[in-house]
């Protein structure tokens, strides 16, 4: 019988003091498909070409050959209050992938102990169906719908799990569609102050 490798998250939590938000992905891909060590560090996902486009109008801000600027990511997100992990803490991949139908979840992440360490955050944003129902299953509530937030409570406050579309090219949707939806979100809970 074939023995399953569990494999640990390998990025620290990125936890800004001023943090407004929490954003979890499932867990990051193979280490061959990085082209950083920071989170969504796939180069052909387009979670910072969505944060280039909805912050600094253009696709290509955080793009650099080969992959993406990490400092630039890194300070911007501290900048803005964005927190980052994801969903998951252990895996064990079925198919040596990045899809996220093919993780096992062995452990998911203390959202609690999170959100206990980010005193002004009162919105948790996952990207896509796998990280949407980890969290809901943690909180006991639905799975929100793309684009939606369903409300639930931590510590007596009263906290926002907005499901958003994923950032994955496999997700059939042109990346300035989704940067719409991610403006929205972002203007909504007050991180985001122009329009696209």
């Amino acid at each position: 019988m074939e023995k399953r490798r569990i494999e640990n998250h390998p990025f620290e939590p990125f936890m800004p003091g001023n943090a407004k938000v929490l954003m979890l992905g499932s867990f990051p891909p193979p280490e061959r498909r990085w082209s950083m060590r920071f989170y969504y560090p796939n180069r052909t996902n387009d979670m910072w070409r969505i944060m280039g486009i909805v912050f600094f109008g253009d696709k290509n801000h955080f793009v650099r050959p080969g992959g993406y600027d990490e400092q630039a990511i890194r300070r911007f997100a501290a900048e803005r209050g964005i927190a980052m992990f994801d969903a998951a803490v252990r895996v064990v991949r079925q198919k040596d992938n990045a899809s996220d139908k093919f993780l096992e979840v062995v452990e998911p992440i203390d959202l609690d102990g999170f959100l206990d360490r980010l005193p002004d955050c009162r919105t948790v944003v996952t990207a896509g169906e796998k990280s949407s129902a980890i969290i809901a299953a943690i909180n006991g509530t639905a799975v929100p719908k793309t684009g939606e937030y369903v409300e639930f409570t931590h510590r007596g406050n009263l906290c926002r799990h907005y499901r958003m579309v994923s950032s994955s090219r496999a997700y059939p949707l042109a990346v300035e569609k989704k940067a719409e939806k991610y403006a929205e979100m972002f203007r909504e809970i007050g991180v985001l102050e122009f329009n696209l």
